[in-house]
């Protein structure tokens, strides 16, 4: 569905106006900033625009965005009064749908928002500590690599790196892959997390040695060992990213399961045939 908006089709126009102040010294977001046939539009409700505009538009500066996304709202109220009994069974019930699905949203994003607490975060990484120190711990690997088209040009980046050339640096000019910014670096990895090929590379270096030119189904590489270590669990801030997420899809499936243990379901779809959801023509006039 098209979506008209007064900011995107007049803005250029609309910066040209001045704008009005609040009748209130201290307003609220159930300041009254306009009605429509008595139904209020408020500060709350252009704030709440506000924040569904477009990056460019709210960065732009208060004075030049107040009015004309005042006069939308107004716009807005006028033509959804105007034309709220003519909605097509499909349009009220895809509004319907959309209702649902905004306020289910808004519902699961508060609970996962509010397991996003220190103490939580806390102890998931101690549950998460405590389940890899029981791990048998395997040998880990710091490596680099340069990696390009032919063998030739690995050959020539060989031979600069046995007259004493950085690798580091090579890997910045010559490489072809998105580790080529940080010197070749891949971090630390452990057994089973690259290609047979380079893993079996990586295992037979000691550290500080390189060797290459080693082909894979990527390109012609030189690998260089950083370092070894037996694994140990990362730093909270390593995996502070990933607790937070499992954090908040478990508060938001706990939520989702309380919810509907808690409603009276009825069931009465199990005889009606699938193909039904083919049946677009259903929602039409």
């Amino acid at each position: 569905m098209t979506s008209f908006s007064r900011i995107n089709v007049a803005l250029t126009a609309a910066l040209m106006l001045g704008t009005p102040t609040l009748a209130q010294a201290e307003p609220t977001r159930d300041t009254v900033i306009a009605t429509v046939n008595g139904t209020e539009i408020t500060v709350g409700h252009l704030l709440a625009a506000k924040d569904t505009l477009p990056e460019q538009f709210r960065q732009m500066p208060a004075e030049s965005l107040f009015q004309p996304l005042v006069e939308q709202l107004i716009e807005q109220t006028a033509i959804m009064q105007d034309a709220e009994d003519t909605l097509t069974p499909r349009e009220r019930i895809a509004f319907e749908n959309e209702q649902r699905a905004f306020i289910a949203n808004a519902a699961l994003t508060r609970a996962a928002e509010a397991a996003l607490t220190e103490e939580n975060i806390d102890e998931a990484y101690t549950a998460f500590v405590t389940e890899f120190d029981g791990r048998e711990p395997a040998p880990e690997f710091n490596a680099s690599h340069i990696i390009v088209e032919t063998e030739a040009e690995a050959q020539e980046l060989r031979a600069l790196l046995d007259d004493g050339a950085d690798f580091a640096e090579l890997a910045r000019e010559h490489s072809m892959d998105g580790a080529a910014e940080g010197g070749g670096s891949l971090g630390w990895f452990g057994l089973g997390a690259m290609i047979p090929a380079f893993e079996e590379a990586v295992q037979s270096l000691e550290v500080g040695e390189y060797m290459g030119p080693l082909e894979t189904e990527f390109g012609w590489h030189l690998v260089l060992l950083n370092d070894t270590r037996m694994s140990q669990a990362p730093a909270l801030e390593e995996v502070r990213e990933a607790l937070e997420a499992d954090l908040q899809r478990e508060a938001a499936q706990a939520e989702l399961t309380r919810a509907t243990e808690a409603a009276t379901i009825e069931r009465a779809y199990e005889d009606l045939d699938p193909s039904i959801l083919m049946r677009d023509e259903l929602l039409d006039d």
